[in-house]
């Protein structure tokens, strides 16, 4: 590909023309860092036929992309999500499109810290200070200054240590895997209309088929516990399940039934998330290692590798509509992210 379209993230700017240069390979979904003016701006190789350009520019006129982030390509589906969210709700590519790269961090690739932990041979002669604080370090393992503070210590008391050859450094990597949800952890017995309903929503991601369906029911008749089946079975065959729920519901409680039937939480997305949480969170729903996402409607842009499952949980919260920015349903969207993958 020597030329490429690039949608940027700025809304008041169509799709541009870009040279690719020898050796950088992109592809439609590439995550790329492009010039425009005497800025550098975030965008994403676009197909030409699905995203026209006003004017045609010859190559030689042609700026060179200037690298692309170490993160996979944004896949079809989302990609054609994007196209139709802005069409049917009347907002700019860019804008929709910023939803889908919601966490920049992310884009910058993996990132590891230093921490020290004892080699297990100790110097002939140590400070009786030294000595006192590889005692209490014991077999833990971290950051010079969470282990000065379990050892109630300076800083130069560790360095000292690792100086002496009593303390490793070790490179840890921050994005840290998320634990995988086990479908037979806690399998529930459910009563004969829950596993009805059960077993049609396990056919259904079985057979890898779009096939939504509304799961009618009073509170306390046991939805929940009859997604869950679903759930395992998305699980078990490897894809990734999304859990949309209104913001206020992403409880403990909510948390808890999950970590009671899988046997771990389940990743979380939400507004409330720091910037750290954000972009490990994204970073492992793009790769494919994240298998259950919980989160609130923004959630339905994020970069799914397999999604196979998606659950819209009170579907009939106002809470599903975006009224800022994009304005968009997240029912009416989940429908379509599922058509799409």
């Amino acid at each position: 590909m020597s030329r490429a379209r690039v949608l940027l993230l700025n809304a008041a700017l169509g799709p541009l023309d870009y040279r690719v240069p020898h050796g950088m390979a992109v592809e439609p979904g590439s995550i790329v860092v492009a010039p425009l003016g005497p800025r550098q701006l975030l965008g994403v190789v676009w197909e030409p036929e699905a995203m026209p350009s006003d004017a045609e520019v010859g190559d030689n006129r042609l700026r060179p992309l200037l690298g692309v982030a170490d993160v996979p390509p944004l896949r079809a589906p989302l990609r054609r999500l994007a196209e139709w969210t802005a069409d049917y709700y009347l907002a700019p590519p860019a804008s929709v499109l910023r939803m889908c790269l919601s966490s920049t961090s992310a884009l910058e690739g993996a990132r590891s810290v230093v921490e020290y932990r004892a080699t297990g041979t100790a110097p002939a002669r140590l400070t009786p200070q030294r000595e006192q604080a590889l005692e209490r370090i014991g077999d833990r393992q971290g950051l010079i200054r969470e282990l000065a503070g379990a050892a109630d210590v300076s800083d130069a008391v560790i360095r000292g240590l690792v100086k002496a050859g009593a303390l490793e450094a070790v490179e840890v990597n921050i994005d840290s895997p998320y634990p995988v949800p086990d479908p037979d952890h806690h399998r529930p017995a459910l009563e004969a209309d829950q596993q009805a309903a059960a077993d049609r929503l396990i056919a259904d991601v079985a057979a890898h088929a779009f096939a939504p369906t509304l799961l009618d029911g009073v509170t306390g008749s046991g939805k929940t516990e009859v997604y869950f089946e679903a759930v395992a079975e998305a699980v078990s065959q490897g894809r990734q399940v999304l859990v949309l729920l209104p913001e206020i519901a992403l409880t403990e409680p909510f948390l808890k039934r999950f970590h009671d039937r899988f046997g771990c939480e389940p990743v979380a997305w939400h507004s409330g998330l720091r910037s750290t949480q954000r972009r490990r969170a994204w970073r492992a729903i793009a790769s494919g290692e994240a298998r259950v996402t919980v989160g609130a409607r923004s959630a339905l842009f994020l970069p799914y590798a397999n999604l196979g499952l998606i659950v819209v949980d009170e579907a009939h919260e106002t809470s599903f509509k975006q009224e800022e920015g994009v304005h968009y349903h997240a029912r009416d969207v989940a429908v379509m992210r599922g058509k799409f993958d």
